[in-house]
């Protein structure tokens, strides 16, 4: 289901951050639960400006999200219960056929996520030392 700007609701974005939370928690394992809660407000902030929103249901709860701008993917979590249930590669192509997605940026402290991408033939081109926020976790740009 896509969602814009309009249907984007406080309930939806509290939702979508616990989604987010359990994910990282799950996956991350170089993040420290002080970084985790540090992150949280950036998180919630791009959830509400993100262009295109795309959340996956399952019974009426969000299981799954994407976020896409600029014909780039910033945020893809999917619930741990989820994990390897190709949730996250339906995603993904949805977002290359659907939205031209090119681009995606991923924690080069992320091993698993790196495959992922690999796999679905996005391929690195460029390493950063900080993320976005200037935080020492190494970004890998990758593009298809």
């Amino acid at each position: 289901m896509f969602l814009n700007n309009s249907h984007r609701t406080n309930i939806l974005t509290e939702n979508l951050t616990a989604l987010w939370s359990e994910s990282v928690r799950a996956s991350h394992d170089f993040l420290t639960e002080d970084d985790i809660v540090n992150l949280m407000p950036f998180v919630k902030m791009g959830l509400c400006s993100i262009e295109t929103l795309i959340v996956k249901y399952n019974n009426d709860l969000p299981i799954a999200f994407m976020g896409i701008q600029n014909h780039k993917i910033e945020m893809l979590f999917v619930a741990p219960l989820y994990f390897g249930n190709g949730i996250g590669k339906d995603l993904i192509k949805y977002a290359i056929e659907n939205y031209d997605v090119r681009y995606v940026d991923v924690n080069e402290q992320n091993p698993s996520a790196i495959g992922f991408y690999e796999h679905l033939g996005f391929r690195t081109f460029e390493r950063t030392e900080f993320d976005d926020q200037g935080n020492p976790f190494p970004i890998l740009k990758m593009k298809l």
